[in-house]
């Protein structure tokens, strides 16, 4: 008993880790959206703000990357939905013994990096362009052309396994059954295999357009006039990021949840009607009146959806009413006297350290002049003093200008005396 309780609580602490480790970041910066500082952090806190919300939505480039995202998203969606439906039927109806193959060429795409794609993608359609003999401005070198291309390329690869997995549950008798009773094999994909596939097709369309709307390795090199998201902020990042990037990240996560939620509750939404029909009588089913539980008290993810949503639409109201200037002013008046009380100490701690200075300047000429005089004050033991290099005392530096004359008060030990070359101190007097 005592090994399954501590198998629990590790089981616990386990998830908890996992939680705070997948969803911390992500909280952090949904809070730093709410921070006065023009710096993303979360701590210190200084006051609730809602302005980084509002540079979001003034933020041109910003906006126009988003649009751009939207475009290529939706471009790609069609065309990697309609070549991995494609390419997932083919997987089913080849010949066994290519399947290995062909599959393996189908998933390459997604083994290659993005940055080759998006070279390759680059290339080639330049190529094309040129031997049709087009323009450099032609549709063939249009960014969004080519981001579309380039992005799926291998998203079509990730379709195509969400919809092999749901195409391998159909049962081909029911095509082969609309087929006999007359119906031509457009007839029979579109009223019978294409409802079957439409839960798949929407998975696989949601997971191309997030895939596309965060990928840069392929778009950095194919955008062309027209950024994406990604690209816009990445470009932000070398020059400084602000709170507002913090403000799209919050705004991602809530309509991510809330989508999350509507498609939870809807499921279970079904799930209830399934279970009411089992139970239902002829009447109930005949009259359409089911007996259902209560929808908020039997579906937690209902619940949940209601909270976020009456969460989100509070925050929006005091958004409208909240005016942060005054907690602002405070901070930065708060701000200036730190500021102030911080340079007094500066210059208390350097009014102290000169005069330190001082008195340690002023003990030590009193130390050393009896041994050095005047000119051994440098600190440096007398090494540059000017009578150093002439090897005397004292005593007998001071005799010297009365032999030498006028040219030994030179400081150089007569060194540089104009008489120092005849050998004879007697006869150069004379001769002078």
């Amino acid at each position: 008993m005592k090994t399954f309780s501590f198998m629990r609580i590790s089981l616990w602490v386990y998830l908890a880790i996992f939680f705070a480790y997948l969803l911390g970041p992500l909280v952090i910066m949904s809070a730093t959206a709410f921070n006065s500082p023009s710096f993303p952090r979360m701590t210190p806190w200084e006051c609730l703000t809602f302005e980084w919300f509002s540079a979001l939505f003034q933020d041109e480039r910003i906006l126009n990357g988003i649009w751009n995202s939207i475009l290529v998203g939706a471009g790609t969606v069609v065309l990697s939905v309609a070549m991995g439906l494609a390419g997932a039927l083919m997987l089913t109806q080849i010949w066994p013994k290519l399947r290995a193959t062909y599959y393996t060429i189908i998933i390459a795409p997604i083994l290659i990096p993005g940055v080759v794609i998006g070279i390759s993608t680059l290339v080639f359609w330049d190529r094309i362009n040129r031997m049709l003999g087009l323009g450099a401005d032609s549709w063939l070198s249009n960014g969004l052309f080519l981001t579309v291309i380039g992005q799926s390329t291998f998203i079509a690869s990730y379709c195509m396994l969400v919809l092999v997995a749901r195409l391998q549950r159909y049962d081909i008798a029911l095509t082969e059954a609309a087929l006999d009773l007359g119906a031509t094999h457009a007839q029979a994909f579109r009223k019978v295999l294409l409802p079957f596939m439409r839960p798949a097709i929407a998975s696989a369309a949601v997971l191309a357009f997030l895939a596309s709307f965060e990928n840069y390795n392929t778009t950095t090199f194919t955008f062309g006039e027209y950024p994406t998201l990604t690209i816009e902020l990445a470009q932000k990042v070398r020059y400084g990021i602000t709170p507002a990037i913090s403000a799209l990240a919050f705004i991602i996560v809530i309509l991510t949840v809330l989508a999350a939620l509507f498609n939870e509750a809807n499921i279970r939404r079904k799930q209830l009607v399934a279970d009411a029909r089992k139970k239902a009588t002829v009447e109930e089913l005949e009259s359409g009146k089911l007996r259902l539980p209560g929808f908020l008290s039997s579906n937690v993810a209902a619940v949940a959806l209601v909270v976020v949503a009456c969460a989100t639409v509070a925050v929006v109201g005091t958004a409208t009413v909240y005016s942060p200037q005054q907690c602002i002013a405070n901070v930065q008046e708060q701000k200036r006297l730190e500021t102030e009380l911080r340079i007094q100490e500066l210059r208390q701690q350097r009014e102290l350290r000169r005069q330190q200075l001082q008195e340690q300047q002023g003990e030590a000429p009193a130390q050393t002049a009896p041994s050095t005089g005047s000119g051994n004050n440098s600190g440096f033991g007398g090494v540059f003093a000017p009578n150093a290099l002439s090897g005397e005392e004292s005593g007998a530096e001071a005799e010297q200008p009365q032999d030498s004359g006028e040219g030994g008060s030179s400081g150089f030990g007569g060194a540089f005396d104009p008489t120092a070359l005849s050998g004879d101190d007697g006869e150069s007097g004379s001769s002078n």
